[in-house]
């Protein structure tokens, strides 16, 4: 399609859940919209990341699950996994989604142009030799694997791209990093039946997250059985009939696959950003103000291609804010505050707001909250899983200002809690809230074992 003579109120570049989002919202306000993307429409979340992680993590949970279900009576043959049968399965829901958010664009009234967009000036790009013209111009091209310069690391490893449609199950796998990629991937393989390496630099897994949920989940790692190696990096790479991996102490690992986890990096290097001058950090991440405008007036950015939070609820704020703001007529602002998010390791772990750690470091006096625990299920079962539950209490109101569990069903319990942290509700409205019995949610509303905040972060790890 020829589009050098059209002149759209909008043009999104990325189809991503962020730039499907704002292309959405702006096109029904009137305006006419071009989403430019150069793969198909879906992003990181759909088509690398969240939804197929996710659907992994359920694959794997399964053989767990069936030995759970022993000692509550039932008889389970031995079973066996179909690896080829599992990537089909995958592949068949990506391109269901792939096709939902294709639809989506279309009966919203966007043109979709597929290619890879160049910047010629503040509201012209270049994709397949035509010029597209817009009065705006939305970047939303998201983030990759970010691959260390170590010394066959990148001749020999694969990413979270790579790790989502293996043609086979590795037996051994080491993975480098100790983010929530690398955390969760960690419990998968191992769900099913790989021997599994985690090698990260600090001395706990999960940097940023509340340390005693650190400590609840280092724990966790070793009862599955994956060995761990904090404090250690890799030296080296080299491959012989398997993969050898020298760290740093100079231990050898032997691995069928090693998975590079160690972070994500903006997609700005083919868009010609320096063009028409737009800024970006020394990481190659876009600048942006509140209103997700860059240092070019008629040029926006938002979600991961900003390293502003890198999750896909953020984007896609980001996006529906943009969209009711330039084309809407609201004043609508995403909130960035108390933003809660999820790891989906085995068992899961949630938060919302202040750890204790930033608590401390902002100098807010606190009372803690903590529950610690064998869910119901798991007393029959056998399983080994526990549960950990942390309120961050401001001590001079009242008000709780942080939440954090793992344990099962952590994320879909603490959606609710993020409602009450947003809406600043207090330790009090807690215990006057009613608990659903059994269930480890009601923990939330009756937790009662108090301490005071610690400032010497030297924390007994459960």
């Amino acid at each position: 399609m020829n589009n050098s003579n059209k002149i759209y109120d909008l043009i999104v570049i990325g189809a991503g859940s962020g730039g499907v989002r704002a292309a959405r919202i702006s096109a029904s306000y009137g305006a006419k919209v071009a989403v430019i993307e150069e793969d198909r429409p879906g992003g990181t979340c759909v088509l690398r990341g969240c939804i197929p992680k996710k659907l992994m993590v359920y694959a794997s949970e399964f053989n767990k699950q069936m030995s759970d279900a022993k000692k509550y009576g039932w008889k389970i043959d031995e079973c066996s996994h179909d690896w080829d049968l599992l990537n089909k399965s995958l592949k068949e829901e990506l391109d269901r989604l792939a096709g939902i958010y294709d639809n989506i664009l279309k009966n919203s009234g966007c043109t979709i142009i597929k290619g890879v967009a160049n910047f010629i000036s503040p509201t012209r790009v270049k994709v397949n030799d035509n010029v597209i013209e817009g009065k705006k111009i939305l970047i939303a091209t998201g983030g990759h694997p970010w691959t260390p310069d170590i010394s066959g690391v990148k001749e020999h490893a694969i990413t979270s791209n790579e790790a989502l449609k293996l043609p086979k199950l590795p037996k051994n796998i080491s993975i480098l990093g100790s983010g929530y990629i690398a955390i969760e991937f960690a419990f998968i393989f191992r769900g099913f039946g790989s021997n599994v390496n985690l090698i990260y630099r600090s001395d706990l897994p999960l940097r940023g997250f509340d340390n005693e949920i650190r400590g609840c989940l280092e724990k966790e790692l070793l009862n599955k059985g994956i060995k761990i190696y904090p404090k250690t990096k890799i030296k080296k790479v080299s491959k012989n009939s398997k993969l050898d991996i020298e760290l740093d102490d100079g231990r050898i690992l032997s691995s069928d696959e090693l998975l590079v986890a160690t972070g994500r990096k903006a997609n700005t290097d083919n868009l010609k950003l320096e063009n028409i001058g737009v800024e970006i950090s020394h990481d190659r991440s876009i600048l942006v103000n509140e209103n997700s405008r860059t240092n070019i007036e008629t040029v926006f950015a938002i979600g991961d291609v900003t390293d502003r939070i890198n999750l896909t609820p953020v984007a896609l704020g980001e996006g529906h804010a943009f969209a009711d703001r330039e084309f809407g007529n609201k004043k609508r602002f995403f909130e960035y505050d108390n933003v809660p998010c999820a790891v989906f390791s085995q068992p899961p772990i949630s938060s919302v707001g202040l750890t204790e750690e930033e608590a401390v470091n902002q100098g807010i006096n606190c009372e803690i909250y903590t529950s610690n625990f064998k869910p119901l299920k798991n007393t029959i079962s056998g399983n080994t899983e526990r549960s950990f539950m942390k309120l961050i209490v401001r001590k001079e109101d009242n008000v709780v200002i942080g939440a954090h569990m793992i344990g099962s069903d952590a994320p879909e319990i603490m959606q609710s809690i993020a409602i009450a942290v947003k809406a600043k509700l207090k330790k009090s409205d807690f215990d006057l809230t009613v608990g659903i019995h059994p269930s480890a949610a009601e923990e939330f509303v009756t937790i009662g074992h108090k301490r005071l905040i610690n400032r010497s972060f030297l924390f007994h790890y459960l």
